[in-house]
């Protein structure tokens, strides 16, 4: 029992870390980040980081591995949720919308900092965003094929479905248009740019 008391206990430190490195992360860039910052950050001294994450970069690693399963998961369950392209469409964006709301301050984390991962995390995440990618990219072709979609250039309308939603992380704040209107906004936007 008190085994299982400190697991959750070191697991609650570690969640309360990664928070800390959110926060800091997306207020200073990864780089105009230390440490020191995390912890005081979380209420903890410097050393509670290397007790729990052997370096700031895992950290990073974390939250940006964590940010793009949850976009991979909410994408393939809006796709599967119906049989058409347009609807697939409308929900895989609607879907890509919200969460960019709900998460802008890590998504602006897990989408600007990349640079800053080691060359094995990065390529780990890299397979995580192809994918992200080739479910745009086949939900484009399916549907021109199809004959609901004619985009212009089906290439760059998959980078412009994609760059809407990413792109919420980078202006979004509190207190202005609720997730609902932006997501039905760029719901009717992804068709146009699909030509559906």
């Amino acid at each position: 029992m008190a085994e299982s008391r400190d697991l959750s206990r070191g697991e609650a430190t570690r969640a309360k870390l990664l928070d800390a490195a959110v926060t800091a992360f997306s207020e200073h860039g990864f780089h105009g980040t230390t440490t020191r910052d995390i912890a005081s950050a979380a209420g903890m001294s410097p050393a509670a980081v290397y007790v729990h994450h052997s370096s700031k970069e895992e950290l990073l690693y974390l939250i940006s591995k964590a940010g793009h399963d949850t976009v991979i998961t909410l994408l393939e369950q809006a796709v599967d949720s119906a049989g058409d392209p347009v609807d697939q469409l409308r929900a895989a964006v609607h879907a890509f919308a919200v969460h960019h709301v709900r998460s802008h301050v890590a998504a602006r984390v897990v989408n600007y900092e990349l640079a800053a991962l080691s060359d094995r995390h990065q390529a780990e995440i890299q397979i995580i965003r192809h994918r992200i990618d080739q479910l745009f990219t086949d939900l484009v072709a399916r549907g021109t094929a199809a004959g609901v979609f004619d985009p212009p250039n089906q290439r760059m309308a998959v980078v412009a479905l994609q760059s809407l939603g990413i792109d919420i992380a980078r202006w979004y704040r509190e207190g202005g248009w609720s997730e609902d209107e932006i997501a039905d906004a760029y719901v009717e936007m992804a068709l146009r740019i699909v030509g559906a």
